[in-house]
């Protein structure tokens, strides 16, 4: 169980309503699916999550409280019982009980999901009566109530009339009714999507709580240019906008019209490598695969110079990166997360020793509408690669095309970005450094990765309920991860939100605005 949240809770609802308001809010990327359970995904997860609510969720400070249910309470080390709150309501007016809790827990269990992480340890969820829902742990498990604030409930008569029964496959591009349309218990409706224009959502009238903000309207607009996004903003035509471009924030700032709210984002920019396949596939290299070698993969580490990306690409909204985590992440330790200083002599050397004296051309994939300046760090990071020999062939593309391509193990190289959502360096480590399995372990392990210590290290921290000991394990996970160039860290992000002066936000570290939260005046 989370050491921040007691076993037995109850909610207290007190709020004051505001006149009610609309809100348009741009960003970057647009979702990929509103299949909660089709994709882990940062935009994905934050919109579907306005509509779709878990067992529990996240205060302003990221502790937790309960949402769909209001009690929980330990009947045994492996046996957790949860209270479902009464007069729920999902969207078409269908009361939601135990069994939607039940069939929703199972779905995200499915093998086409890929938020599997979120379910780790669960080995069955059975119905007490259709209030009361038991989860049967395979061990105890410390982060349990950080996991389930993304374990979003659907309803189970709706999903088996629309033949939703299993989570949409975004690798083979299928589309099914429940990734065009929505139906939660959530503050908010979906009113109408349309892929890379316009997202839609209206107040649901019937939500159990009471809503601390005002905003009843809500409009999302995925704007791909910085530029177009900013003018937005700065005509009128957007209240919020969360993909601030660093080079921009001198300006917003001077404008009275505008306020800017920053802090650290708990994501952390990285470089990919397919280190599991015996040739590296478009590579100039035959036969072989030059990721396979940890000299080649220091080296590459060893060319990037994070300082100069920080001080002309980010103006300073970055933390230069040696671990796989942000600061602020369980784990997390600042005598770890050292960034690699640049060291082109270095790096020839270990491509030398290594077999590649001249150097080889290697094909990468980089999104250009996710990250903070993602493609303009490519663009950068090739001109770096180049001073040691290694030839990258750049190839830039929105986010949903790359991650297809990224979950069809189509990528050898590229860049990503990993947010924590549960403030717990396990779930990074699980989720993408673990090897691959058939279960939660390794599900967003694209690369081909696979290394017995910290598949060793994150078995044991699963379970591990000594704190001094998980924390132990979870460091050693992510020192053997850095030492061994798994990934290359780039930087933590740093994020400003600008908006309008009226509007009023609290800033998250997980980059997920909680609209219900907002209000406007």
């Amino acid at each position: 169980m989370n050491a921040h949240t007691p076993i037995a809770v109850t909610l207290l609802l007190t709020s004051t309503l505001a006149a009610a308001a609309p809100l348009r809010w741009a960003a970057q990327n647009d979702i990929l699916s509103l299949d909660p359970h089709a994709a882990n995904h940062g935009t994905t997860t934050t919109l579907t999550g306005y509509a779709y609510e878990s067992l529990v969720r996240y205060t302003e400070k990221f502790e937790i409280e309960p949402a769909l249910a209001t009690k929980w309470t330990q009947v045994s080390p492996t046996q957790i019982r949860f209270e479902l709150r009464r007069g729920v309501k999902f969207h078409d007016g269908q009361a939601m009980t135990a069994e939607d809790v039940v069939y929703s827990m199972a779905r995200i269990r499915h093998p086409a999901s890929k938020m599997t992480v979120f379910a780790t340890g669960i080995k069955d969820v059975r119905k007490v009566d259709d209030y009361t829902v038991d989860l049967l742990l395979d061990s105890p498990q410390p982060v349990l109530l950080r996991n389930l604030t993304y374990v979003r409930v659907l309803s189970k008569e709706w999903l088996v009339k629309n033949k939703c029964e299993k989570p949409q496959e975004l690798k083979d591009k299928e589309e099914t009714f429940c990734s065009r349309n929505a139906n939660g218990t959530g503050r908010y409706k979906v009113v109408s999507w349309q892929p890379d224009q316009k997202l839609q959502f209206t107040q649901n009238a019937a939500w159990w709580d009471q809503p601390r903000g005002n905003v009843t309207e809500l409009t999302y607009l995925p704007i791909k240019q910085d530029a177009t996004r900013v003018a937005a903003l700065l005509s009128g035509d957007v209240d919020l906008l969360t993909d601030l471009p660093p080079q921009d924030v001198a300006k917003l700032k001077a404008d009275p019209r505008l306020k800017i709210i920053d802090g650290p984002e708990n994501r952390t920019i990285f470089f990919f490598m397919d280190q599991g396949s015996d040739e590296l596939r478009g590579s100039s290299v035959k036969g072989r695969n030059p990721f396979k070698d940890k000299r080649v993969r220091q080296a590459l580490s060893l060319a990037l110079d994070r300082e100069a990306i920080k001080r002309s690409m980010m103006r300073g909204y970055s933390v230069p990166a040696g671990l796989m985590v942000a600061p602020g992440t369980a784990g997390w330790s600042a005598d770890l997360d050292t960034a690699t200083p640049v060291d082109l002599a270095r790096a020839k050397a270990l491509l030398a020793e290594a077999g590649y004296a001249d150097g080889f051309e290697v094909p990468l994939r980089c999104p250009n509408d996710r990250y903070v300046n993602d493609e303009e760090i490519c663009q950068a990071a090739v001109a770096m690669w180049s001073k040691i020999g290694v030839r990258a062939k750049l190839t830039t593309q929105p986010m949903s095309q790359f991650t297809p391509a990224l979950q069809a193990f189509d990528l050898v190289f590229g860049l990503y970005g990993w947010g924590v959502n549960t403030f717990d360096a396990q779930y990074t480590l699980q989720d993408i450094v673990h090897t691959r399995t058939s279960g939660a372990d390794g599900k967003g392990n694209y690369f081909r990765l696979s290394d017995p210590v910290v598949d060793g290290l994150v078995q044991q921290m699963r379970s591990e309920t000594d704190p001094a000991k998980r924390l132990g394990q979870m460091q050693d996970a992510l020192k053997r991860t850095r030492d061994e160039v798994l990934f290359i860290p780039l930087h933590h992000q740093v994020r400003p939100w600008a908006m309008k002066a009226g509007v009023s936000i609290p800033h998250a570290a997980n980059d997920a605005p909680q609209i219900r939260l907002a209000t406007v005046k």
